[in-house]
């Protein structure tokens, strides 16, 4: 699944990129713009997957004296205007026809999207490339420097508390009891995207722990295949 949290990454970057444009150009728009009065026309109707958005259309007369008509770019359900309201416009001069309601979402949605997207996206991404990099670290020092023990292979379960285009991970279950205390440890591997069942024909299972807190410990699964 290495490439999934690039994805999640690459994209979230894009979407700011897009966002920080998008809101440049609106902040462009306004210093070039003035404003107009505008009446809503009529709703215009915007089908998709999601369901029904409805978009106003509205007309404004510009300082050349002529009327000019547009349909706002942002949608919304249930419809933000009404048939007959009247609205302020702003538009450039030297072209009328681009035009926008002088409206927080209208003005800003499309930037305010991106930018929620991109770091909804962005800190999946980041925030799973950098939990593995911890856990690579961890598991270097722990390997070097922990405890080796033999542990008892118990079983494959799911980790239902993670969950990707709808697939849980699988995590291998092994347990040992600390000659010490009498202690039982149930240890678990990191998370596998494959059914490591059928690839376990041993009864014991490396770990390294940490002397001091056996609860950070690091499973040995170089014994599977890696996948494809």
């Amino acid at each position: 699944m290495k490439a999934l949290e690039r994805i999640f990454a690459v994209a979230g970057v894009v979407l700011v990129v897009i966002s920080v444009a998008l809101g440049v150009n609106t902040t462009q728009f306004i210093a070039d713009s003035v404003e107009a009065e505008g009446t809503v026309l009529s709703l215009q109707a915007s089908r998709s997957s999601d369901g029904t958005t409805w978009r106003p259309e509205v007309a404004f007369q510009a300082a050349d004296g002529r009327t000019y008509r547009f349909v706002s770019s942002s949608g919304s359900n249930p419809p933000a205007y009404e048939r007959g309201e009247s609205v302020m416009v702003l538009y450039r001069p030297d072209a009328p026809e681009k035009s926008r309601i002088r409206g927080f979402f209208s003005l800003w949605g499309g930037a305010l999207i991106c930018g929620v997207l991109g770091a909804v996206f962005g800190g999946i991404g980041f925030g799973m490339i950098g939990y593995q990099r911890v856990s690579a670290r961890r598991g270097k020092y722990l390997r070097a420097h922990g405890r080796r023990i033999e542990t008892t292979f118990q079983g494959v379960e799911q980790n239902t508390s993670a969950r990707i285009n709808g697939r849980c991970p699988f995590r291998i279950v092994s347990q040992w009891q600390n000659p010490s205390d009498g202690k039982v440890h149930v240890f678990q591997s990191s998370n596998l995207w494959f059914d490591p069942t059928d690839h376990i024909t041993r009864r014991s299972l490396t770990v390294y722990i940490d002397p001091q807190n056996p609860r950070r410990y690091v499973m040995d699964t170089d014994f599977l295949p890696q996948t494809a």
